[in-house]
């Protein structure tokens, strides 16, 4: 609940439609690779320097993928 918050005071800094929905997006992603215990900055910057934009590629990327790369879970904490 809290990190709702927090994203509700962010944003209401989104001066245009398509800047809050775009953020609306990226906050659900974040969240979504947390809920499914993935590194979330891993996780972006493998995204981030694709230029592949086929569907299959980003079906591999998807939380419930078998084929999801190790390195993209997080690290148990101790």
């Amino acid at each position: 609940m809290k990190l709702f918050v927090i994203g509700r005071k962010n944003w209401l800094f989104s001066n245009t439609t398509k800047g809050a929905r775009s953020s609306a997006i990226l906050y659900s992603i974040i969240e979504t690779a947390k809920a499914n215990s993935l590194a979330v900055e891993n996780l972006f910057d493998v995204l981030s320097k694709t230029e592949n934009r086929d569907m299959t590629f980003w079906e591999e990327y998807m939380p419930w993928s078998d084929d999801l790369p190790d390195y993209l879970y997080s690290k148990p904490r101790n």
